[in-house]
Order: structure tokens, then sequence, then C-alpha cells
């Protein structure tokens, strides 16, 4: 059956789910999970058993179509299957990232209407049940009693949950029995309640990032998901024997369209690593070929590649210095649509033997076939790196309001631009350069926000709110958000996003903060060191430190920072390049609201937050000082005063 035969009949997610049950069934692996070191697969009969179940456990418990179920945890196959089980009796599934705090999670639960949340493990179930402090210091009775929607807590993991009494909690286990007995009194329910939902019906609410303001819940529709998913086919080529980690979390929707849709479109194989900590190691152990992660992961892939080749022996160092230069020339060649020479198709095989393959190995890209990196502006540095050492790494475009908007196509990649327009969709730019989308990926609205609908959605075009142009052939180049571009006060206005992502490329920069406004004359930074790298390029050097704010203020790391910011300020306009910069005493914490759960900077919060610094370092002080929170390496926490040194980029 061809894909658009297929969805004439399957247009909707529980629908897909229920095509590749009846066309794989035990034949095929759909999803492995690695427990305990070991990797557990779970074939397409058991994906669709279990989310039967599943479902008609929460139907007998009460859940009716266009209900509301929360769902937060890790990347596992329940989350797969909860999802899908809530769809599946025509409710609506809302993600909510792990790392959220306790109020965080009230936000979420409160503003869905959530009737249901499907937890993890204990960490998230105890969200549910103990009092908690919200940002201002005030305390809080337990979810369960401020939530009064709230019937069940669900959760699949119960380490640690053994021996609670809690009227409100329930096991995955126990909610699938219920299902079982459901089934026997109710014959075939659970394919009448899939036939029952439609294609234009709600099936996610996924939250925005809320750089701006409290996060907005995007309403969408299955056939809204299932056409991100289709246009991806348009361009690229996946199979079904395809391996793909899923690592995004869920709760954004890059992992809706690339895990869940991914999977029940094409029927790749989802592999759902054992921990955070282990990403690595399991995708070259699963020999994943189809990879997409955020900025801020390749970027960090890049400084541990960079900080390796630092460490690495003399003679390996050399090869690399010899061959990564073969790896740029080959990628120009690429880039400029021609094509290598036989000299250069030699150099780039040497190259690849000699340096690239054991290199892609080590951090598990050997297998990789395709690879994207969305959300956020790249530095077209590090797309170039991924390349130049044979990572078909490729820049899209989009976002939950306008789903899939433009993707690299083919070798024609380049850095700067994030590819041509995708089928099916329309881009135009405002006369101040505001990138417009119209197509059938928008989103159908903002949950209980018809202010916020209107105000992004006219005339059937969204205001995406970024600033970008379209080149003469056709790529959009996304430059910034329109609410960031600043003006200095001499009227010239600079891009923050332009130097920041550029200094993430450096191994010892993690992130970085540009500055600047209408009532100062230059642009100032803050930058967050790379504690691991930094830490090993001053022991190798003999430099002592004790903490993360010691090893930030000396003097020659503060130098080995400047050189950093020098170099991306050559290519910057004379306006625009970064006059002074201090090195923070600490990270920027999303749960201190620094940073958003996808990890983007709130620029707004930030700038308010070390508003005294900022004033500092246009105030010509030298240094100033500040109290900093500190934790030891035995573990001990404490306070220390520091003087953060204020410093000049000649």
């Amino acid at each position: 059956m061809s894909l658009a035969t297929r969805l004439e009949t399957a247009d909707t997610l529980p629908k897909l789910l229920k095509y590749n049950y009846e066309k794989y069934g035990d034949t095929k692996v759909a999803m492995r999970v690695k427990q305990f070191g070991i990797w557990q697969a779970y074939t397409w009969k058991d994906f669709y058993d279990k989310t039967k179940y599943l479902s008609l456990g929460l139907i007998s418990l009460g859940l009716k179509p266009g209900d509301k179920v929360s769902i937060l945890g890790d990347n596992k196959p329940e989350w797969y299957c909860a999802e899908l089980a809530v769809q599946a009796a025509g409710a609506v599934a809302t993600g909510i990232f792990t790392d959220c705090m306790s109020n965080e999670v009230r936000y979420y639960v409160e503003h869905s209407d959530s009737k249901f949340a499907i937890a993890h493990d204990q960490e998230q179930v105890d969200k549910f049940l103990t009092p908690y402090k919200d940002r201002e210091g005030k305390e809080h009775p337990p979810l369960k009693d401020e939530l009064k929607l709230l019937k069940k807590v669900i959760y699949w993991d119960p380490k640690g949950v053994w021996n609670y009494d809690e009227a409100i909690l329930l096991s995955f286990n126990e909610v699938m029995e219920l299902g079982k007995e459901y089934e026997k009194k109710h014959p075939g329910a659970f394919e009448k309640s899939i036939e029952n939902v439609k294609s234009d019906d709600v099936c996610i609410l996924s939250y925005t990032s809320g750089t701006t303001g409290l996060p907005k819940g995007a309403m969408m529709k299955h056939g809204t998901m299932i056409q991100a998913a289709e246009s991806l086919l348009t361009v690229e080529r996946w199979e079904d024997d395809d391996q793909y980690v899923s690592f995004l979390p869920p709760a954004w929707i890059a992992e809706q369209a690339f895990g869940v849709g991914g999977s029940l479109l094409y029927g790749i194989e989802v592999n759902f690593p054992e921990a955070a900590e282990t990403v690595l190691e399991n995708i070259r152990e699963i020999g994943a070929r189809v990879l997409f992660w955020g900025p801020r992961n390749w970027e960090s892939v890049n400084r541990m590649i960079q900080a390796k080749i630092i460490d690495t022996t003399p003679l390996n160092r050399l090869l690399y210095h010899i061959f990564l230069p073969v790896g740029y020339k080959y990628t120009d060649i690429q880039e400029a649509r021609q094509k290598p020479s036989p000299f250069w198709r030699f150099m780039h095989f040497l190259a690849h033997w000699a340096v690239f393959r054991d290199l892609k190995d080590k951090v598990g890209l050997s297998n990789v076939r395709m690879a994207y990196t969305a959300a956020a502006p790249i530095s077209p540095d590090v797309i170039r790196f991924f390349r130049a050492i044979g990572v078909n790494i490729k820049q899209l475009y989009g976002g939950t309001e306008q789903g899939l908007v433009t993707l690299h196509r083919g070798d024609d990649v380049r850095p700067e631009t994030s590819g041509p327009v995708m089928p099916k969709v329309q881009v135009r730019l405002t006369d101040d350069g505001e990138v417009l989308i119209k197509g059938e990926n928008l989103f159908c609205g903002y949950y209980k926000s018809p202010e916020a609908t209107e105000e992004k959605l006219q005339g059937g075009w969204y205001h995406s709110g970024d600033f970008g142009n379209i080149t003469e052939d056709g790529h959009l180049v996304v430059m910034d958000r329109m609410a960031d571009l600043r003006e200095l006060k001499g009227g010239r206005k600079f891009s923050p996003q332009y130097a920041e992502i550029r200094l993430r490329f450096s191994p010892y920069i993690k992130d970085v903060l540009t500055i600047g406004g209408g009532d100062k004359d230059y642009v100032t930074c803050v930058v967050n060191i790379d504690l691991d790298n930094v830490g090993r390029w001053a022991e190798a050097r003999r430099i002592p430190y004790t903490t993360f704010t010691d090893l930030s203020q000396k003097p020659q790391v503060i130098e080995l920072i400047r050189t950093d910011i020098v170099r991306i300020n050559k290519t910057l306009p004379q306006w625009a390049r970064i006059k002074k910069f201090a090195n923070l005493h600490r990270e920027f914490d999303a749960d201190e609201a620094e940073l958003t759960r996808t990890r983007k900077i709130k620029r707004n919060v930030v700038e308010e937050r070390y508003k005294d610094l900022i004033d500092a370092m246009y105030g010509g002080a030298s240094e100033l000082t500040v109290e900093a929170p500190i934790t030891y390496r035995d573990g001990r926490k404490g306070t220390i005063t520091t003087a953060l040194k204020i410093n000049s980029v000649s």
C-alpha cells in the first residue's frame, strides 16, 4: 500500500498505529529500550496491545473525548504508549518536561484542564504528592490538593512508589488490567474508539517555550501532525529499517514529528537510551541512522571532540590538523554544487580512513546517514565542522505553531541558511523582515487564548516573530527574533544571536548573552565557561582551581575567552563588535527561570537578574563584588563573596 493510499484510511495517529500492527504484528520491532544494560525489544503487536489496554483502562476510569491528560517522564516506550492511548480515546495529550518544578507542573496541568496525569517514576510522582514552594518562596500544599480536576496520577516505574498509600495513585499495570476487564464487557470498544477519532480532532497540546511570558498551549490536529511527518518524505528517504534514537523531550514538538510521527508513518525503529548520560554510548551501540539534535546538543558534541583532540597524542593531533582542512575543502566543493576532482576525492577518502572514521565512531555518529538540527539558530561553523568530518547534518526551520517550514535538500546544504521552503508551505517577508508562514502545517490556535491566536494568525498567515531574508535561489535565512534585535545609541542595529551562536562554537564557552541597547554605546557580553573543557585545559597547564567560580576568574581563563571573542569580532561590523565581557560565576539555570526547558536563554530575565553586572560593564568598573552559592567537590554547599572581573577586548 502506498503512503497516499495508507493515509486515506489511516488519517489519525492511532489509526496509523493500528495499520502498522496489522502490517507487521510480531514480525518487526517497533521500539527498543535499554534497561539494566540490556536492550529490550517491543514489536508492533506489543506496542498496540499496551496502548489498547491502557486506553481502555483510562476510559473505564472516566476519560472522555476532548479531555486532557498530562504526561511527564523521560523518553521511554511508556510515553509513546500513553500518548497514543489518550488519543485513541479521543482525548488530548499534553507533554510536560521532566525537569519542571512543581509550580511549573501545576501551571501546565491546571492550564490544560488535565483530568489525568501519567508520570514516569517516584521523582515525578512526588511533584504531585509533596508540598512545595513557588519562585517567591511561598509554601503550597501538594498538587493533588490544589488541582481540583485531577482524578488520578498513573505511574509506569514502580521503584520507590511501592509503599505509597495514596488514593489518587495507580500503576500502569493496574490501569491495563482495568482495560482488559473493560474489553470483556465491551468487545471491540478500542477499535470503535479509534474509528471515531477524526483527522480534524485536536490530538496534542504542545506548550511553547515561554521565552517572553507564560507558555501557551498550541493545539495540534491529527492531520497537522501527520502532514509534518509526511512532508519529510517528499524530500528525504527514510526506510522502515532505519534506527532512530529518541533523545529529545517528547514534550517538544520536534520529537513528536520525528519520533512519534516518524515511527507511525514510516515504521522506523525507535530506540530509547538508558539514561541521559549514556546517549552517545547508546547511539553508538544501536547504530543510529537518523538523528535529530537541537543546536545545544551539536555544540556540546563539537566541544567534546575539540577537547578530546587537545588531549590526544601528538600524532593523532597532527593527523587531525592535516586532514580537517581536507574535509572543509571537500565540503566547500559540495556547497558550490561542483563535482570534486579525482585528487580531492582521493584526499577525502584518505581523510576518512586516517581520521574521520574513528572520530565519528567514538561519538556514535558512524552510521548516521541523515542528521538534523533545528529549534534555534546554530553557528554555520558547527554545521561546516560536522559535514567536514562526514556527518550529513542539515538545518531545518519550523516550530510548534508553524510546523516544518524549510529543510536542506540532498547535498545542497548551505550552513548559513535553513534551506528552501517545503512543499505545501508558503513563506513571505514583511517590509521590516518578519517571516510569515502559510500552509497546512499551521496549528489551529492557542488553548484558552483567542487573543493570542488572533495576534499570531492574521489572514491565514502565521507571524513568526523571526527576522530573516530569502536568498535569490529560495533559501530562507533566519537571523534572530524580531524582539531581540537591538539598536545601539548611535542608531546602528545588531543581532545578539549572531555573535552568541558563533562564540558557542568554542570548546570553552558553554553559553553567552550579548548585550546592547538604545542607551548603550557599544556591545558587551556575559559568558558561561564550559567547566569540563576549561577544567581539563587548566589542569594540563597546572593552573590550580577549586570551584567553577574560582576557575572562571583565573587570568589565564579570561585570556582564553578573550581570544575567542577577538576571533568572532573579526567577522562583525565595527559597531557590533564586543568591547567588554565578564565570565559569570555560575551557569545559567532553567530552574531559576534563566533558560527555557529547551535551553533557550530568557533574555529579559537574565538581563534583569544581572543588571548590576551589566551596569558595571558600561560604567567603567574593573570588577563587581557578588555573593555566589557554590558546591564543593565533596558535595558541601556554601556561599562565597567573589569579585567578577570586567574585561576589555581590544
